[in-house]
């Protein structure tokens, strides 16, 4: 046997095979006829690829986004050494991205952090 497994004993295998066997292709169609020409399920089908394609466009922008903001709040907090509190900065930078950073940036020039 494959892998070294000689002379497993699994209880109902045995009927599971013989199962598989009899079921015939017949009997398969006929338990998908139930959903073969279902309009409802195929609308449901292109409805969900339809949803499963927007989040995740979404998705890759927000992650982007997010990164962007993160790497752009280390480069004017370390490189450029401009003060601006910690948390309120970072949480903003990662949330909003380089959009919440320039706010941030916008506010320590007016004074207001």
């Amino acid at each position: 046997m494959a892998f070294g497994i000689e002379n497993v004993n699994l209880p109902g295998l045995t009927e599971l095979g013989q199962q598989a066997a009899e079921t015939t292709g017949e009997e398969t169609a006929k338990m998908a006829s139930g959903i073969a020409g279902n309009m409802a399920m195929l609308l449901a089908g292109i409805v969900l690829i339809i949803i499963t394609i927007v989040v995740i466009l979404l998705a890759k922008r927000i992650i982007v986004n997010s990164v962007l903001g993160l790497i752009g709040w280390l480069v004017v907090k370390y490189v450029l050494q401009v003060s601006l509190p910690f948390w309120p900065s970072l949480v903003l930078s990662i949330i909003f991205g380089l959009a919440g950073l320039g706010a941030m940036l916008v506010l320590a020039f007016m004074g207001i952090v």
